[in-house]
């Protein structure tokens, strides 16, 4: 016999915390999963009531994070969701530990994650994600007298630059790959919503004293050992920055794994949702980055829609739908400004490792048709990370579109997948 619940909410971030809180208020029994220890996602990652008003979006974590553990939840942290062994149940694994849980509507707050790009050095120690470098500080890593670089594209760049500064770090260059007319076009747009431009401003004041140069990207990472140098070009001219890190992302791709597990249908790489979230599979909702990369108000407005349609209160979930409309216009037209510019194709080498797991280079992908034929002439995509990290790369590389996902969605212990065949496992909170 399984635990159940009304509603479980994957995603602890402000969109999964924002579904859960307002199903709970409304009474559902809600479950919410997260393989953090803590709720609040990467964009709350490591902020503490005492602290967080000193920060951007810390007013916002404090009311959301007091009134969702008001709501009540229970809240399952380091559990992940790797299968569907029956209709209604998830299958979960922490540590070793497996267990089922069932759910009446389940809502996917999964988030996004970084989209790296090979070149000719970015396996080099100290050469990191963005989001993945704001992370490591936010956990206690010391930047202080750090020489960092940071290039590839997004509004994550400036707020990480912003938050490395505030850190001890020397930022020495900031180069994003969109040209300046996109990004003008874009700052444009956001005349109406004065909050997005302080914000922007407030970053670019902190990292005032470093370049920030558009139409720019990295062609190359040297070192010996870990990376000293890289090599930035603006398409015409090239010239060379000494650092200790090298901080690079080109944008967020969604954690798709367990909407396409689930067969929720992706349209041009995100969940087709309906105007109370609601996916093509019946009881399953998408919220977030899932749905367009928007950043958290949208995450926000969006997991309370799913969570007031989850508890059967669809007059307030529709009231919220107008400013949802405005926000995912945004998302489009903050996409387009940073859509990939088609020179970042040719920066790999036939040499360039392009699958990390497997150590699968450039030149023995280039005769694939896809990836089927990938995974099976090189193994690409099949190493720890199941093409997480490689899959998004070779999308923009090759044009392979992913082809579904197979259980597990994240790597599990043998004991786990030996029970697929069982009946749901009781849960254990």
């Amino acid at each position: 016999m399984s635990t159940g619940f009304d509603v479980v909410v994957v995603g602890a971030g402000p969109g999964g915390m924002a579904a859960a809180t307002v199903a709970a208020e409304a009474g559902r029994r809600v479950c919410v999963l997260d393989d953090n220890a803590a709720p609040g996602g990467q964009i709350w990652r490591g902020f503490r009531a005492e602290t967080a008003r000193k920060y951007p979006h810390g007013r916002g974590f404090l009311d959301w994070t007091a009134r969702f553990e008001r709501a009540g939840c229970a809240i399952w942290a380091g559990w992940r969701a790797i299968d569907q062994p029956a209709p209604g149940f998830l299958r979960l694994e922490r540590d070793g530990e497996k267990c089922d849980v069932g759910f009446g509507r389940l809502i996917l707050a999964t988030g996004a994650r970084e989209r790296f790009l090979p070149f000719p050095g970015w396996t080099l120690p100290g050469v990191m994600g963005a989001g993945g470098l704001q992370a490591l500080v936010k956990g206690g890593l010391d930047p202080k007298g750090k020489r960092v670089a940071l290039a590839g594209s997004g509004p994550l760049l400036l707020a990480v630059a912003a938050g490395l500064q505030s850190a001890g770090a020397r930022i020495v260059g900031i180069y994003e790959q969109a040209p300046l007319v996109r990004l003008a076009g874009f700052g444009l747009t956001l005349l109406g919503q004065p909050g997005k431009l302080a914000e922007g401003a407030r970053y670019r004041l902190k990292t005032r004293h470093a370049a920030y140069k558009t139409g720019c990207w990295v062609v190359q990472a040297e070192g010996r050992g870990r990376v000293e140098q890289v090599t930035v070009t603006d398409g015409r001219k090239q010239w060379k920055l000494d650092c200790d890190w090298l901080a690079c992302g080109f944008h967020l791709v969604p954690n798709l794994e367990l909407p396409r597990l689930l067969g929720c249908r992706i349209v041009r790489g995100y969940v087709a949702v309906d105007r109370l979230q609601q996916s093509s599979m019946a009881g399953v909702a998408c919220v977030g980055e899932l749905t367009g990369i928007g950043g958290l108000e949208k995450a926000l407005v969006e997991g309370q829609i799913a969570g007031w349609a989850a508890a059967g209160r669809e007059a307030e979930a529709r009231a919220l739908t107008p400013k949802r409309q405005r926000l995912q216009r945004f998302a489009l037209r903050m996409d387009r400004a940073f859509a990939l510019r088609p020179e970042l194709r040719t920066l790999a080498r036939a040499e360039t490792v392009v699958c990390r797991c497997e150590d699968v280079a450039q030149s023995a992908l280039e005769g694939c048709a896809g990836w089927r034929e990938a995974r099976l002439h090189t193994r690409c995509g099949m190493g720890a990370c199941q093409g997480r990290v490689c899959g998004a790369a070779a999308e923009f590389l090759f044009g392979w579109e992913s082809s579904g996902a197979r259980p597990p969605v994240f790597p599990a212990t043998v004991s786990t997948l030996a029970a697929e065949a069982d009946a749901p496992q009781t849960a254990r909170r």
